[in-house]
């Protein structure tokens, strides 16, 4: 498989869409959580879901234990998905990892169209947190208090065993991010979120606005941090009008990457 391959899950491809979207899914997820995105979207945005290591088809592989790796490796991954505007999302970790594609993307002079960060603090607003210091029935006790994942599921000790070594990959990823200074992104930056998240507040959303020359836009929805299982219809509405908004150059036109200009 090429670096693209993967990296990259197109659970839907739109080879005639005008513009993609870079999923990217949250700690011990993978890239079947934007399964259904991808199916709503298609055929006017092509989805292009990231599989992180250490899970799924990637399962031998072992987890990477640091933002700026998965970042690195990523966007060395994307240049073959680059002929026409790309979108970012990002959930929790993804979006911390999305923020930081978006700069590696910026230094090749490919500007995203705009990053939306969602149930994640920004990222230079640092915490101390030692989830994945903890044993193996305290991490679990997490991943079930934040309810992104079917209980029945965390209950069967084989799915257990084979899902723990990828979610304490990414929590220590998460948890240990250092945020590095440098330009602000010069697309805009949408930051989305439950009230009731616990693991962010609005003013730790509000500071992402200090990252982008783009434009900024707070969204905040009822609900936890997994706000988006009942909500995805709702960010899938604000996405695709995002989308039909742009006015891309064709594909494989060399513009493309100023189609949104800072505003």
């Amino acid at each position: 498989m090429t670096d693209t391959e993967l990296w990259i899950r197109r659970f839907h491809p739109a080879d005639e869409a005008a513009t993609r979207l870079l999923c990217l899914p949250h700690a011990g997820g993978s890239a079947s959580y934007f399964l259904a995105t991808a199916k709503a979207l298609a055929p006017e945005v092509d989805v292009l879901a990231v599989q992180y290591p250490g899970r799924q088809d990637r399962w031998r592989e072992p987890g990477l234990t640091s933002v700026h790796e998965i970042a690195d490796q990523l966007a060395a991954a994307l240049p073959p998905l680059l002929d026409r505007p790309v979108t970012i999302f990002g959930h929790s970790l993804g979006a911390t990892i999305g923020f930081e594609v978006a700069r590696r993307l910026g230094l090749r002079g490919v500007v995203p169209t705009a990053l939306f960060a969602s149930g994640r603090r920004a990222p230079h607003r640092r915490k101390v947190e030692r989830v994945h210091l903890r044993d193996d029935a305290g991490l679990i006790a997490e991943v079930r208090a934040l309810a992104g994942t079917d209980d029945a599921l965390l209950d069967d000790e084989d799915v257990v065993r084979m899902v723990l070594p990828a979610i304490r990959s990414d929590y220590t990823a998460a948890e240990t991010y250092e945020y590095r200074p440098g330009p602000r992104l010069d697309c805009p930056i949408v930051a989305l979120i439950g009230d009731c998240d616990r693991r962010v507040t609005v003013d730790e959303a509000q500071a992402w606005e200090e990252h982008t020359g783009g434009g900024f836009e707070l969204v905040v929805h009822p609900g936890g941090h997994f706000y988006l299982n009942d909500k995805m219809p709702d960010v899938l509405r604000r996405i695709r009008t995002h989308t039909r908004a742009l006015n891309p150059a064709p594909p494989g036109g060399a513009a493309f990457a100023h189609a949104v200009q800072p505003g």
